[in-house]
Protein backbone atom coordinates (compact mmCIF):
# COMPACT_ATOMS: atom_id res chain seq x y z
CA UNK A 1 0.00 0.00 0.00
CA UNK A 2 1.98 2.92 -1.17
CA UNK A 3 -0.54 5.97 -1.45
CA UNK A 4 -2.55 7.71 1.21
CA UNK A 5 -5.87 9.66 0.55
CA UNK A 6 -7.55 11.51 3.33
CA UNK A 7 -10.89 13.18 2.89
CA UNK A 8 -11.54 15.76 5.22
CA UNK A 9 -14.84 17.69 5.20
CA UNK A 10 -14.99 21.30 6.71
CA UNK A 11 -18.80 21.55 7.82
CA UNK A 12 -20.10 24.84 8.82
CA UNK A 13 -24.04 25.60 10.03
CA UNK A 14 -24.75 27.59 6.70
CA UNK A 15 -23.32 24.68 4.70
CA UNK A 16 -24.98 22.12 6.80
CA UNK A 17 -28.55 23.22 6.58
CA UNK A 18 -30.69 20.76 4.34
CA UNK A 19 -34.27 20.18 3.41
CA UNK A 20 -36.42 18.26 5.69
CA UNK A 21 -37.43 15.67 2.66
CA UNK A 22 -33.65 14.76 2.89
CA UNK A 23 -33.52 13.57 6.11
CA UNK A 24 -37.11 12.23 6.81
CA UNK A 25 -39.62 10.47 4.68
CA UNK A 26 -43.51 10.52 5.10
CA UNK A 27 -44.16 6.90 6.73
CA UNK A 28 -45.71 4.69 4.34
CA UNK A 29 -44.52 6.44 1.61
CA UNK A 30 -42.36 3.87 0.10
CA UNK A 31 -41.65 1.53 -3.13
CA UNK A 32 -42.78 -1.68 -2.97
CA UNK A 33 -40.27 -5.14 -4.26
CA UNK A 34 -41.77 -7.14 -6.73
CA UNK A 35 -40.67 -10.41 -8.39
CA UNK A 36 -41.53 -12.85 -10.90
CA UNK A 37 -40.50 -15.41 -13.39
CA UNK A 38 -39.80 -15.84 -16.88
CA UNK A 39 -38.48 -16.71 -20.16
CA UNK A 40 -35.84 -15.03 -22.28
CA UNK A 41 -36.17 -15.97 -26.06
CA UNK A 42 -34.20 -15.60 -29.36
CA UNK A 43 -31.09 -16.33 -27.82
CA UNK A 44 -28.11 -17.21 -30.33
CA UNK A 45 -27.39 -20.69 -29.13
CA UNK A 46 -26.59 -19.23 -25.84
CA UNK A 47 -29.55 -20.81 -23.66
CA UNK A 48 -30.21 -23.44 -20.83
CA UNK A 49 -28.95 -26.88 -21.61
CA UNK A 50 -31.01 -30.17 -21.58
CA UNK A 51 -29.94 -30.96 -18.05
CA UNK A 52 -32.25 -27.55 -16.88
CA UNK A 53 -35.11 -29.23 -17.19
CA UNK A 54 -37.56 -26.44 -15.45
CA UNK A 55 -36.82 -24.26 -18.58
CA UNK A 56 -38.01 -26.38 -20.99
CA UNK A 57 -41.21 -27.41 -18.85
CA UNK A 58 -41.84 -23.27 -18.94
CA UNK A 59 -41.24 -23.74 -22.38
CA UNK A 60 -44.21 -26.33 -22.77
CA UNK A 61 -46.64 -24.70 -21.26
CA UNK A 62 -46.20 -21.52 -22.49
CA UNK A 63 -47.24 -23.11 -25.74
CA UNK A 64 -49.66 -25.28 -24.69
CA UNK A 65 -51.49 -21.91 -23.47
CA UNK A 66 -51.50 -21.42 -27.33
CA UNK A 67 -52.76 -23.97 -28.50
CA UNK A 68 -49.60 -26.12 -28.93
CA UNK A 69 -49.02 -29.21 -27.25
CA UNK A 70 -45.21 -30.33 -27.02
CA UNK A 71 -43.48 -32.82 -24.72
CA UNK A 72 -40.68 -30.67 -22.14
CA UNK A 73 -38.20 -33.99 -23.71
CA UNK A 74 -39.09 -33.60 -27.21
CA UNK A 75 -37.30 -30.06 -27.46
CA UNK A 76 -34.07 -28.28 -27.64
CA UNK A 77 -34.16 -25.16 -24.95
CA UNK A 78 -30.89 -23.59 -25.86
CA UNK A 79 -32.42 -20.42 -27.31
CA UNK A 80 -34.36 -20.21 -24.16
CA UNK A 81 -33.22 -19.40 -20.90
CA UNK A 82 -35.53 -18.95 -17.68
CA UNK A 83 -35.13 -16.12 -15.81
CA UNK A 84 -35.70 -13.90 -12.67
CA UNK A 85 -37.26 -10.70 -12.84
CA UNK A 86 -37.18 -7.97 -9.91
CA UNK A 87 -38.28 -4.50 -9.88
CA UNK A 88 -39.32 -1.68 -7.77
CA UNK A 89 -42.73 -0.24 -7.15
CA UNK A 90 -42.69 3.21 -6.83
CA UNK A 91 -45.21 4.87 -4.03
CA UNK A 92 -48.19 6.14 -5.51
CA UNK A 93 -47.69 4.29 -8.91
CA UNK A 94 -50.96 4.45 -10.98
CA UNK A 95 -51.57 1.81 -13.84
CA UNK A 96 -50.41 2.55 -16.77
CA UNK A 97 -46.45 3.38 -15.71
CA UNK A 98 -43.85 2.32 -16.68
CA UNK A 99 -41.02 0.74 -14.61
CA UNK A 100 -37.38 -0.46 -14.69
CA UNK A 101 -37.46 -4.25 -14.28
CA UNK A 102 -33.85 -5.91 -13.89
CA UNK A 103 -33.38 -10.05 -15.27
CA UNK A 104 -30.99 -12.46 -14.26
CA UNK A 105 -30.72 -16.20 -15.48
CA UNK A 106 -31.04 -18.85 -13.25
CA UNK A 107 -30.40 -21.91 -15.52
CA UNK A 108 -26.90 -22.41 -17.48
CA UNK A 109 -27.34 -20.07 -19.58
CA UNK A 110 -24.30 -18.02 -20.63
CA UNK A 111 -25.26 -14.78 -22.31
CA UNK A 112 -28.71 -13.09 -22.42
CA UNK A 113 -27.56 -10.45 -25.19
CA UNK A 114 -30.27 -9.55 -27.73
CA UNK A 115 -33.30 -12.01 -26.08
CA UNK A 116 -36.52 -11.10 -26.26
CA UNK A 117 -38.65 -11.60 -22.24
CA UNK A 118 -42.12 -12.93 -23.25
CA UNK A 119 -44.54 -11.20 -21.03
CA UNK A 120 -44.32 -12.09 -17.36
CA UNK A 121 -46.29 -11.00 -14.09
CA UNK A 122 -44.65 -9.01 -11.25
CA UNK A 123 -46.22 -9.97 -7.91
CA UNK A 124 -45.59 -8.70 -4.53
CA UNK A 125 -44.74 -10.96 -1.32
CA UNK A 126 -48.42 -11.15 -0.92
CA UNK A 127 -48.82 -13.14 -4.21
CA UNK A 128 -50.89 -10.20 -6.08
CA UNK A 129 -49.65 -9.07 -9.72
CA UNK A 130 -49.07 -5.36 -9.42
CA UNK A 131 -47.06 -5.13 -13.06
CA UNK A 132 -46.32 -7.06 -16.19
CA UNK A 133 -42.95 -7.25 -17.73
CA UNK A 134 -42.21 -7.55 -21.75
CA UNK A 135 -39.78 -6.62 -24.09
CA UNK A 136 -35.81 -6.82 -25.20
CA UNK A 137 -33.09 -7.39 -22.77
CA UNK A 138 -30.23 -4.68 -22.70
CA UNK A 139 -27.38 -6.44 -21.21
CA UNK A 140 -24.05 -5.01 -19.37
CA UNK A 141 -21.83 -6.78 -20.97
CA UNK A 142 -20.97 -9.70 -23.92
CA UNK A 143 -19.35 -12.73 -24.62
CA UNK A 144 -16.98 -12.97 -27.80
CA UNK A 145 -15.40 -15.91 -29.49
CA UNK A 146 -16.00 -19.51 -29.66
CA UNK A 147 -14.37 -22.03 -27.50
CA UNK A 148 -12.72 -21.72 -24.00
CA UNK A 149 -9.43 -20.31 -25.11
CA UNK A 150 -10.66 -18.36 -28.02
CA UNK A 151 -13.56 -16.44 -25.72
CA UNK A 152 -13.57 -13.20 -23.77
CA UNK A 153 -15.81 -12.37 -21.52
CA UNK A 154 -17.30 -8.69 -20.57
CA UNK A 155 -18.69 -7.68 -17.24
CA UNK A 156 -21.81 -10.06 -16.93
CA UNK A 157 -23.69 -11.21 -19.69
CA UNK A 158 -26.11 -13.05 -17.91
CA UNK A 159 -27.51 -10.28 -16.11
CA UNK A 160 -29.43 -6.72 -17.20
CA UNK A 161 -33.05 -4.96 -17.51
CA UNK A 162 -35.67 -4.26 -19.60
CA UNK A 163 -35.94 -0.40 -19.66
CA UNK A 164 -39.40 0.90 -19.24
CA UNK A 165 -40.65 -2.80 -19.37
CA UNK A 166 -42.86 -3.22 -17.17
CA UNK A 167 -46.21 -1.58 -17.19
CA UNK A 168 -48.43 -1.14 -13.50
CA UNK A 169 -51.44 -3.30 -13.53
CA UNK A 170 -52.84 -2.09 -10.00
CA UNK A 171 -52.17 1.10 -7.81
CA UNK A 172 -49.10 0.79 -5.46
CA UNK A 173 -50.29 0.26 -2.01
CA UNK A 174 -49.52 3.65 -0.73
CA UNK A 175 -50.77 5.39 2.55
CA UNK A 176 -52.86 8.32 1.91
CA UNK A 177 -51.89 11.42 3.92
CA UNK A 178 -54.42 11.92 6.78
CA UNK A 179 -54.75 14.65 9.26
CA UNK A 180 -51.88 13.21 11.11
CA UNK A 181 -48.61 12.46 9.63
CA UNK A 182 -45.31 10.32 10.81
CA UNK A 183 -41.98 11.52 9.99
CA UNK A 184 -39.47 8.78 9.99
CA UNK A 185 -35.98 10.12 10.04
CA UNK A 186 -33.65 7.89 7.75
CA UNK A 187 -31.29 8.37 10.79
CA UNK A 188 -32.31 8.35 14.26
CA UNK A 189 -31.17 10.74 16.56
CA UNK A 190 -32.57 12.99 19.27
CA UNK A 191 -30.74 16.13 18.34
CA UNK A 192 -31.86 15.96 14.79
CA UNK A 193 -35.61 14.98 15.73
CA UNK A 194 -35.85 17.99 18.48
CA UNK A 195 -34.33 20.31 15.25
CA UNK A 196 -36.59 18.83 12.79
CA UNK A 197 -39.97 19.73 14.97
CA UNK A 198 -38.79 23.02 15.98
CA UNK A 199 -38.44 23.80 12.40
CA UNK A 200 -41.31 22.89 11.81
CA UNK A 201 -42.83 24.57 14.51
CA UNK A 202 -41.37 27.58 13.53
CA UNK A 203 -42.97 27.93 9.93
CA UNK A 204 -46.40 26.78 11.43
CA UNK A 205 -47.11 28.91 14.55
CA UNK A 206 -49.81 26.26 15.57
CA UNK A 207 -47.10 24.23 16.70
CA UNK A 208 -48.23 21.10 14.77
CA UNK A 209 -44.90 18.81 15.60
CA UNK A 210 -43.85 17.28 18.37
CA UNK A 211 -41.59 14.36 18.75
CA UNK A 212 -42.23 10.62 19.67
CA UNK A 213 -38.57 8.94 19.50
CA UNK A 214 -35.42 9.93 18.55
CA UNK A 215 -36.44 8.50 14.79
CA UNK A 216 -40.31 9.63 14.55
CA UNK A 217 -41.73 13.22 14.71
CA UNK A 218 -45.61 13.41 14.57
CA UNK A 219 -47.34 16.49 12.57
CA UNK A 220 -50.62 17.61 12.79
CA UNK A 221 -51.92 19.21 10.01
CA UNK A 222 -53.35 22.78 10.94
CA UNK A 223 -56.96 23.47 10.48
CA UNK A 224 -56.10 25.92 7.50
CA UNK A 225 -54.18 23.72 5.39
CA UNK A 226 -56.57 20.51 6.08
CA UNK A 227 -57.65 20.84 2.54
CA UNK A 228 -54.36 21.04 0.66
CA UNK A 229 -52.73 18.82 2.42
CA UNK A 230 -50.91 18.06 -0.80
CA UNK A 231 -49.66 21.47 -0.71
CA UNK A 232 -48.70 21.63 2.99
CA UNK A 233 -46.43 18.12 3.01
CA UNK A 234 -44.42 20.46 0.06
CA UNK A 235 -44.07 23.40 2.06
CA UNK A 236 -42.76 21.56 5.23
CA UNK A 237 -40.54 19.39 3.30
CA UNK A 238 -38.82 22.38 1.71
CA UNK A 239 -37.99 23.73 5.36
CA UNK A 240 -34.37 23.58 6.78
CA UNK A 241 -32.56 22.40 9.78
CA UNK A 242 -29.15 21.57 11.06
CA UNK A 243 -28.65 18.12 11.34
CA UNK A 244 -26.79 16.59 14.06
CA UNK A 245 -24.09 13.89 13.65
CA UNK A 246 -21.93 11.84 15.48
CA UNK A 247 -17.88 12.40 15.35
CA UNK A 248 -16.70 9.55 13.19
CA UNK A 249 -13.37 8.23 11.12
CA UNK A 250 -14.18 5.84 8.56
CA UNK A 251 -11.45 3.65 7.69
CA UNK A 252 -11.05 1.94 4.22
CA UNK A 253 -7.16 -0.18 5.09
CA UNK A 254 -7.74 -1.86 1.63
CA UNK A 255 -7.40 1.33 -0.68
CA UNK A 256 -6.00 3.40 2.81
CA UNK A 257 -8.45 5.90 2.58
CA UNK A 258 -9.31 8.05 5.86
CA UNK A 259 -12.48 9.83 5.75
CA UNK A 260 -13.17 12.55 8.55
CA UNK A 261 -14.73 15.84 9.20
CA UNK A 262 -12.64 18.75 10.11
CA UNK A 263 -13.46 19.89 13.33
CA UNK A 264 -12.77 16.29 15.15
CA UNK A 265 -10.54 17.44 17.51
CA UNK A 266 -7.28 15.47 19.29
CA UNK A 267 -6.59 16.37 22.45
CA UNK A 268 -2.66 16.97 23.37
CA UNK A 269 -0.47 13.95 22.60
CA UNK A 270 2.67 12.81 22.09
CA UNK A 271 2.87 10.01 19.14
CA UNK A 272 6.30 8.14 19.08
CA UNK A 273 6.41 5.88 16.23
CA UNK A 274 8.95 3.40 14.63
CA UNK A 275 9.27 0.47 12.54
CA UNK A 276 11.62 -2.71 13.12
CA UNK A 277 12.18 -4.49 10.25
CA UNK A 278 13.63 -8.01 10.14
CA UNK A 279 14.96 -10.14 7.04
CA UNK A 280 16.05 -13.57 6.72
CA UNK A 281 17.58 -14.39 3.21
CA UNK A 282 18.39 -17.93 2.20
CA UNK A 283 21.09 -18.32 -0.57
CA UNK A 284 21.74 -21.66 -2.25
CA UNK A 285 25.66 -22.49 -2.84
CA UNK A 286 26.88 -25.51 -5.09
CA UNK A 287 29.50 -27.89 -3.70
CA UNK A 288 31.44 -28.72 -6.56
CA UNK A 289 34.00 -32.05 -5.80
CA UNK A 290 37.44 -32.14 -7.66
CA UNK A 291 37.96 -33.82 -10.95
CA UNK A 292 38.37 -37.61 -10.86
CA UNK A 293 36.85 -37.80 -7.35
CA UNK A 294 34.42 -40.09 -5.41
CA UNK A 295 32.83 -36.92 -4.15
CA UNK A 296 29.23 -35.91 -4.90
CA UNK A 297 28.31 -31.96 -6.27
CA UNK A 298 25.89 -30.37 -3.31
CA UNK A 299 23.50 -27.89 -2.66
CA UNK A 300 24.24 -26.10 0.92
CA UNK A 301 21.43 -23.47 1.54
CA UNK A 302 23.11 -20.03 3.37
CA UNK A 303 20.66 -18.58 5.55
CA UNK A 304 21.80 -14.58 7.00
CA UNK A 305 19.07 -12.92 9.01
CA UNK A 306 19.26 -9.52 9.18
CA UNK A 307 17.78 -6.87 11.77
CA UNK A 308 17.12 -3.07 10.88
CA UNK A 309 14.77 -0.49 13.37
CA UNK A 310 14.09 2.60 12.10
CA UNK A 311 14.63 5.63 13.98
CA UNK A 312 11.04 6.56 15.66
CA UNK A 313 9.62 9.83 14.92
CA UNK A 314 7.95 12.26 16.92
CA UNK A 315 4.64 14.03 16.24
CA UNK A 316 3.34 16.64 19.31
CA UNK A 317 0.08 18.04 19.18
CA UNK A 318 -0.93 21.24 20.94
CA UNK A 319 -4.19 21.98 22.45
CA UNK A 320 -7.01 22.34 19.72
CA UNK A 321 -5.64 20.47 17.07
CA UNK A 322 -7.66 18.57 14.61
CA UNK A 323 -7.53 15.17 12.74
CA UNK A 324 -6.74 17.84 9.85
CA UNK A 325 -3.57 18.82 11.70
CA UNK A 326 -3.10 15.14 12.39
CA UNK A 327 -2.94 13.41 8.86
CA UNK A 328 -0.79 16.42 7.73
CA UNK A 329 1.54 15.80 10.78
CA UNK A 330 1.83 12.07 10.25
CA UNK A 331 2.01 12.58 6.26
CA UNK A 332 5.12 15.14 6.76
CA UNK A 333 7.06 12.72 8.86
CA UNK A 334 6.44 9.61 6.38
CA UNK A 335 3.75 7.60 8.14
CA UNK A 336 2.47 5.00 5.97
CA UNK A 337 -1.51 4.31 5.79
CA UNK A 338 -1.29 1.66 7.84
CA UNK A 339 1.03 3.55 10.14
CA UNK A 340 -2.35 5.90 10.26
CA UNK A 341 -4.77 3.54 10.63
CA UNK A 342 -2.98 2.12 14.02
CA UNK A 343 -2.29 5.82 15.44
CA UNK A 344 -6.04 6.53 15.15
CA UNK A 345 -7.12 3.46 16.58
CA UNK A 346 -4.22 3.93 19.46
CA UNK A 347 -5.35 7.62 20.15
CA UNK A 348 -8.74 6.10 20.52
CA UNK A 349 -7.91 3.96 23.03
CA UNK A 350 -5.80 6.38 24.90
CA UNK A 351 -9.17 8.51 24.72
CA UNK A 352 -7.36 11.55 22.87
CA UNK A 353 -9.73 11.08 20.12
CA UNK A 354 -13.28 11.53 20.98
CA UNK A 355 -14.30 9.83 17.30
CA UNK A 356 -15.67 6.83 16.64
CA UNK A 357 -13.86 4.64 13.81
CA UNK A 358 -15.42 2.57 11.37
CA UNK A 359 -12.97 0.24 9.39
CA UNK A 360 -14.65 -0.83 6.43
Amino acid sequence: MRYFLAILACLTPLSAAIRIKEVAAIEGVRDNQLVGYGVVVGLNGTGDKRQTYFSAQTLANLLERMGVQVSPTAMQVRNTAAVLLTANLPPFAQPGTRIDVHVAAIGDSTNLQGGLLIMTPLKSSGGQIFAAAQGPVVTGGFVAGRGGGNSMTVNHPTAGRVPSGAIVERAAPSVSPGTTLRLQLRKADFTTSARLAASINARFKSGPARCESAGVVVVVIPPDWAARTVEFIAEMEGLTLNPDRTARIVINERTGTVTAGREIQVRPVAILHGNLSVEVQTTLDVSQPAPLSDGKTTVTPQTSVGVKEDQAKSLQLKQGSTVDDLVRGLTAIGSTPRDIIAILQNLQAAGALDAEIEVI
